[in-house]
């Protein structure tokens, strides 16, 4: 990958290009320095290997963060650049970092979809849970349907069923967005086919987009068709009567 395009464009609003000036922190719990937008940065959103190993080689600190927290460390990540992450780490990076907008160099590698990236990050001891319902892996993963990372972070022992008020479950998140291979690896690894978002179910967010793949995947995972949101309304009365789903639901309904 070239670390250009969408995902370039998802870190700007984290980033302040400027002078690559350094000031000390006082905390030590923080990073070593804060700086601007600086040539460290640059070199790991854009995957720059040799340069990156030379900026480190002349004393530039891997920890440098700019105003919004960000490290070098979640550039490579959000570029999807798995050397530029690896040298990185191997200097001592910080791999839990946090954002001001709570973004892990983990949810960055769900962003990017770069399996790894993610699995290198695991390796070096990055949790796979939420810091902050405001940026979970799982679901990010789920939402832009990279199965593998999906996949990976099941494996690591995430709640696969982890329910963010504002989002729902990761499954739900997969069914919202359409993502049949993400909901049919989260179905497959325990994942509950009747938990979505406060009493909307994956089911009722299958049926409203009109997707058949989806919800007869979910039916064969034991979806509650019958189940009532909050307007008291079943998956089938969100289908349009033109939908051939509407009759899949009346079968369904027939039967239990």
């Amino acid at each position: 990958m070239d670390g250009e395009g969408a995902k370039g464009n998802a870190g700007k609003s984290w980033r302040v290009r400027g002078q690559s000036h350094a000031i000390s922190l006082s905390n030590p719990l923080m990073s070593d320095f804060v700086s601007d937008w600086s040539p460290l940065h640059d070199a790991s959103i854009h995957g720059r290997l040799l340069p990156l190993k030379k900026l480190i080689d002349q004393g530039s600190s891997v920890n440098l963060v700019t105003a919004d927290h960000v490290s070098p460390l979640h550039e490579a990540c959000l570029g999807g650049h798995s050397a530029c992450a690896s040298v990185l780490l191997k200097h001592g990076a910080q791999v839990n970092g946090v954002t001001i907008d709570w973004h892990t160099p983990l949810f960055n590698a769900c962003v990017s979809g770069n399996v790894a990236c993610l699995n290198l990050l695991l390796q070096h001891g990055a949790s796979p849970h939420t810091t902050c319902d405001l940026a979970s892996p799982i679901h990010e993963a789920a939402k832009r349907g990279h199965i593998d990372c999906v996949e990976s972070l099941t494996s690591s022992g995430v709640n696969i069923d982890h329910n963010i008020k504002h989002l729902g479950t990761p499954l739900y998140v997969a069914c919202e967005n359409e993502q049949v291979a993400c909901a049919k690896k989260l179905l497959e690894s325990g994942a509950s086919a009747n938990v979505g978002k406060d009493l909307d179910s994956p089911l009722h967010a299958a049926a409203r987009n009109c997707n058949t793949d989806l919800v007869h995947l979910l039916i064969d995972f034991g979806a509650d068709v019958r189940a009532k949101n909050a307007e008291g309304k079943r998956p089938m009365e969100l289908v349009p009567p033109s939908s051939t789903l509407k009759q899949i639901f009346v079968q369904k309904e027939g039967v239990l």
